[in-house]
C-alpha cells in the first residue's frame, strides 16, 4: 500500500499532523499507532489517571539503574494508545518557556522562536476563560479545549497558592500568558469534565476523512530506506503480520522522545558503536541520534493535613468512590474531575539559591534570567519515604494531606537513548543520567528547601495538624 505521507506515532505531534494534511484532499496519509483505540474508560475520567500507569495503554518502560540514586531504575510511563502521552499523562496545559524557544531559534532552527510559534499555539486552542486571559496568548476558536478545575477544588490548593505568595512568590493566574514566573491554578485540556487528548481533538472530528487511514496495534520495526531516502515504513500487526507501506512523499516520524531515535537506530540510523554493538548495518551514521537526553526530574515532601478527604482523587474509600461516580456520570461534577495535580509555581533557582540558608550552594550557577524550576502542587500524601510509587497507587498511604513536587526544568545532565537488542518489540535503553552534574543536585535541594517553606507558612495552618 502507498501514500503521499506515513505517520509513525498516534500522539501529540501524530494526531495534529493526520488532521492537518488530511486536510488537502488531493494527499493520502497512513497514521500508524502501536497501541489500540482509547477506549479504557479510565482514559477519559480525570481522576482515573493513576490508574493507567502499568496497563495496557502504558509502554511502561524503565530507565537504566541510575548511579546518583545508588542503582535505582525509575519508571518512564508513556502513553501506549491513541492520543499517546496525551491519552494517559495529567492534563496539565504548559506550552513551555518562551526564551526556550528562542534558544532553538539561535541555534539555526528557523520558525521555532516563540513568537514564530505562538501564532500556532493561539489557533489550536479554544480557551474556556478567554475573555478573562490577555487574547494576545490565548484562542477561543480552535480545536483544543483548556481550562481551569472548575467542576471541583480541594481548599488546599487555593492554601498552597496563598502560602507560595507569603514565601516571596508572586501570583500568577496565566503561566501560559506574558510571564511564567509566579503561582497560580493549572490550566488543563479537560471538556466538559473529562479528558480531552489530541485524539479527541484533532484525530476523531477527521478520522472518517476517505484519505486518512489510521491503523491501530501497528508496531513500526524499521524505516524503509532506498538511495539515502526513506520510501517507507515496515510494521507488526496485532496478528504479528509483517507489513509494509511505501511513502510518495515523506516518512513523518512522531514516535516520542524515547522511541523515535529508538526506530532510527533500529532502521541503521545513529551512532556507528551503536548500530555496531547489537549487529545493525550503518545505512546512514548520524552521531546526534538518541544523544543529548535531558529529563526534567523531580522529587517531593508531603504534610498530613486535618482537612479529611482531602486526597479524594487517589484513595476514595469504596463508598464514596460509589458516591463520586454517581456524581460525575449524572451531572459530570466532583472529585472525578480533578486530575492528580491542582495548583503550580514557576520560579528561578537563582532567586532560591541568594537566600541566605542557602549561599554555601550558589557557586558556579548563572542567573539565567528565566525559569527553571517548578512546584507541583498534588492533594494527596505520599509519604516521605521511599516505600512510595508515584505510578503505583496501591502503594499509597491512606493519610490525609498534600505533597509538592519540586521539578528540575533544565537539568544540566545529559543522558541517551540506545538499543538493548536488535530486536524491534524490545524497550529501548533509556540513560537519563540524572544529577549526574552537581549542578542540579544543588538546585533540586534548594527547591526542597523552598518547599518546606512554603508548606510551613500560614496560610496552611487552618489545615495542619
Amino acid at each position: 500500500m502507498t501514500f503521499d505521507y506515513i505517520i509513525v506515532g498516534a500522539g501529540s505531534a501524530g494526531c495534529v499532523l493526520a488532521n492537518r494534511l488530511s486536510a488537502d484532499p488531493s494527499s493520502s496519509i497512513l497514521l500508524l499507532e502501536a497501541g489500540g483505540p482509547d477506549t479504557k474508560m479510565e482514559i477519559h475520567i480525570p481522576a482515573a489517571y493513576t490508574k493507567l500507569h502499568r496497563s495496557a495503554v502504558d509502554w511502561g518502560f524503565w530507565t537504566e539503574p541510575q548511579r546518583a540514586l545508588n542503582g535505582r531504575r525509575m519508571y518512564q510511563p508513556r502513553g501506549k494508545t491513541l492520543g499517546g502521552c496525551s491519552a494517559t499523562n495529567a492534563m496539565a496545559y504548559v506550552r513551555g518557556n518562551a526564551l526556550d524557544y528562542d534558544d532553538w531559534e539561535q541555534l539555526g532552527n528557523k520558525g521555532w522562536g516563540y513568537q514564530d510559534v505562538l501564532p500556532y499555539f493561539i489557533r489550536s486552542e479554544r480557551n474556556e476563560q478567554y475573555h478573562q486571559l490577555d487574547s494576545g496568548y490565548h484562542g477561543n476558536s480552535g480545536p483544543l479545549n483548556v481550562t481551569y478545575a472548575t467542576r471541583f477544588h480541594t481548599p488546599l490548593a487555593s492554601a498552597f497558592v496563598e502560602a507560595c505568595k507569603e514565601t516571596g512568590i508572586p501570583p500568577n493566574n496565566d503561566y501560559n500568558g506574558t510571564q511564567q514566573a509566579g503561582v497560580g491554578l493549572f490550566q488543563f485540556t479537560m471538556k466538559d469534565g473529562r479528558r480531552h487528548s489530541v485524539a479527541s481533538a484533532f484525530l476523531k472530528p477527521v478520522i472518517n476523512r476517505s484519505n486518512l487511514k489510521v491503523i491501530t496495534h501497528a508496531h513500526a520495526t524499521q524505516i524503509l530506506i532506498q538511495n539515502d531516502r526513506a520510501i517507507g515504513v515496515e510494521f507488526i500487526t496485532g496478528k504479528n503480520v509483517t507489513q509494509q507501506a511505501t511513502a510518495r512523499k515523506e516518512v513523518i516520524l512522531s514516535a516520542g522522545a524515547f522511541q523515535s531515535p529508538q526506530l532510527l537506530i533500529l532502521s541503521g540510523i545513529g551512532p556507528v558503536d551503536t548500530l555496531q554493538a547489537v549487529g545493525i548495518p550503518v545505512k546512514k551514521e548520524l552521531p546526534g541520534v538518541g544523544q543529548n537526553l535531558q529529563d526534567h526530574v523531580f522529587t517531593g515532601i508531603s504534610s498530613l493535613s486535618s482537612l479529611r478527604g482531602s486526597s479524594a482523587n487517589f484513595h476514595l474509600k469504596p463508598s464514596n468512590q460509589l458516591k463520586a461516580l454517581t456524581q460525575y456520570l449524572i451531572n459530570r461534577t466532583g472529585p472525578l474531575t480533578l486530575g492528580p495535580i491542582e495548583a503550580v509555581a514557576f520560579l528561578k533557582s537563582s532567586h532560591i539559591m541568594s537566600q541566605p540558608d542557602s549561599t554555601q550552594h550558589s557557586s558556579g550557577r548563572i542567573d539565567s534570567g528565566r525559569v527553571d524550576m517548578q512546584f507541583h502542587f498534588i492533594p494527596a500524601h505520599f509519604g516521605n519515604d521511599d516505600r512510595t510509587d508515584v505510578y503505583n497507587l496501591a502503594t499509597y498511604p491512606h493519610t490525609d494531606g498534600y505533597t509538592i513536587l519540586p521539578t528540575l526544568l533544565k537539568p544540566k545532565s545529559l543522558g541517551y537513548i540506545g538499543l538493548r537488542s536488535g530486536n524491534p518489540l524490545d524497550a529501548p535503553l533509556i540513560q537519563p543520567n540524572y544529577f549526574a552534574d552537581e549542578d542540579d543536585r544543588r538546585v533540586l535541594i534548594s527547591g526542597l528547601r523552598k518547599v518546606i517553606e512554603v508548606s510551613q507558612a500560614d496560610a496552611f495552618h487552618p489545615y495542619s495538624l
